[in-house]
């Protein structure tokens, strides 16, 4: 028991920049404590207990701001960052080294119960703050989920989800950068400002026009500098568009460029 809690508290002092002591770590940290007693009422659960272990999460809760169902199976060396607000379903199972951010929800679709209705983390999965992870799938080991990204379909391992309702990003140009981020330490939130394909979409259809528009410009410049040289108004109109008018950095901004 003092061993995995040791662990417990070497995961949080690598992955969080503003733990400095262990002893900080021990007695100011809810998602420590939450972890701790976790694991009794998933005991107490396991050998028909159920009310006690009930209990015992429902104390958490209040204390902890953190709600784990006692049948919930948590792994090890698993950190919740801040917690308030983090909801882990009866049926979900988190495995080793995770990483979870506060008001991450771990929830179930379906009503029925014995079925397994809530999803499952596989190893080092880090989950943004404010996502939701709702159903039965499984979320493959050391995928991202970007902050408040809604998950209603399996995530590949290795991948990023991002968005509502989330998309799977596999390129090979994010797969680059994750590992570059990973040789520079921990990758906090498994989002990056260009994480999002909707976006990334956008900017290239805006690049493109504002190329385009730049290019009709110098042509109509072209064709008025040979109508001058032939001394003659007849081959430019006169409200040609000699100069761009593409606001590309307006639009950009509109979509968070």
């Amino acid at each position: 028991m003092f061993s995995r809690l040791r662990s417990d508290i070497q995961c949080i002092l690598e992955r969080d920049p503003a733990a400095r002591t262990a002893w900080e770590v021990l007695t100011c940290y809810p998602g420590l404590h939450a972890l701790v007693l976790h694991r009794w009422a998933h005991a107490c659960w396991q050998h028909g207990f159920k009310w006690l272990g009930r209990f015992i999460s429902h104390c958490t809760r209040w204390l902890t701001g953190i709600e784990i169902h006692p049948g919930a199976k948590i792994g090890a060396r698993v950190f919740f960052d801040h917690g308030m607000g983090i909801v882990i379903g009866e049926t979900a199972e988190v495995g080793d080294g995770c990483t979870i951010y506060h008001g991450v929800t771990l929830g179930g679709t379906s009503l029925y119960k014995g079925a397994k209705r809530h999803p499952t983390l596989g190893r080092d999965v880090v989950v943004g703050a404010g996502a939701k992870v709702l159903g039965g799938f499984t979320v493959g080991d050391g995928a991202k989920i970007g902050s408040n990204a809604v998950v209603t379909k399996p995530v590949p391992a290795g991948a990023t989800a991002v968005g509502n309702p989330a998309r799977i990003i596999q390129a090979e140009a994010d797969a680059r950068r994750e590992a570059a981020a990973s040789r520079m330490g921990f990758s906090a939130y498994g989002i990056t400002q260009n994480d999002d394909p909707l976006s990334l979409a956008l900017r290239g259809l805006i690049d493109n026009a504002a190329t385009q528009e730049h290019q009709i410009a110098l042509l109509w410049q072209a064709l008025d500098k040979l109508s001058r040289t032939l001394h003659t108004a007849e081959c430019v109109p006169g409200d040609a568009a000699r100069e761009e008018h593409f606001e590309a950095d307006k639009l950009n901004a509109l979509i968070g460029k």
